[in-house]
């Protein structure tokens, strides 16, 4: 499977074993463990993407996909899924993404927002995509806002990372919200 992202820079797909030491070569980095939940390894290995991947494969329809670059030749250069939420809030899933460094600031976490949540409301059964990223990380915030997402809420003293008690961001979009943001 995969999914072309607007503007040609480059598509989601199902990760794939190859994909490890790209993975661990971008994913080894504190920036952007930093941004993460720690279940993100730091230090980051080639053994830790292949988990990764493996992981991924498990679900059907897949819930993870690689970001791969458009250049030549491509490559896995981070990741973003979905994480679909049990019993009531069976109808919401959480968005999650990372990307690495040297590909920070030029839309293709965006893009890749945009194309994951038109996946997800087209592939499962939601009526809410939301985000939580910590209010250190405000570059997320404008990500999830440039691609139609609002901010619902600011979590006070809701996370622990590295050591420091950080608020949280909640933001989110619904299915009707996407009807007329994902045709635009």
């Amino acid at each position: 499977m995969h999914i072309e992202l607007a503007g040609n820079l480059g598509r989601l797909r199902d990760p794939r074993s190859q994909d490890a030491a790209s993975l661990a070569r971008y994913a080894n980095n504190r920036n952007v463990w930093l941004n993460l939940r720690d279940g993100f390894p730091h230090p980051y290995s080639v053994e830790d993407a292949k988990r990764f991947v493996a992981m991924a494969k498990e679900h059907r329809p897949p819930t993870i996909l690689a970001i791969e670059t458009a250049g030549a030749p491509p490559e896995a250069i981070g990741a973003i899924g979905l994480r679909l939420q049990p019993d009531v809030e069976r109808v919401s899933a959480e968005l999650g993404y990372w990307i690495g460094e040297p590909f920070w600031g030029r839309g293709i976490v965006t893009a890749a927002v945009r194309a994951m949540v038109t996946y997800a409301f087209g592939t499962f059964e939601l009526t809410r995509v939301f985000a939580l990223p910590y209010t250190s990380n405000a570059a997320s915030a404008r990500v999830l806002e440039k691609a139609g997402f609002r901010q619902e809420a600011r979590m006070l003293r809701a996370v622990i990372k590295d050591g420091q008690v950080q608020d949280q961001w909640m933001y989110a979009v619904t299915d009707d919200e996407w009807q007329i943001i994902g045709s635009r």
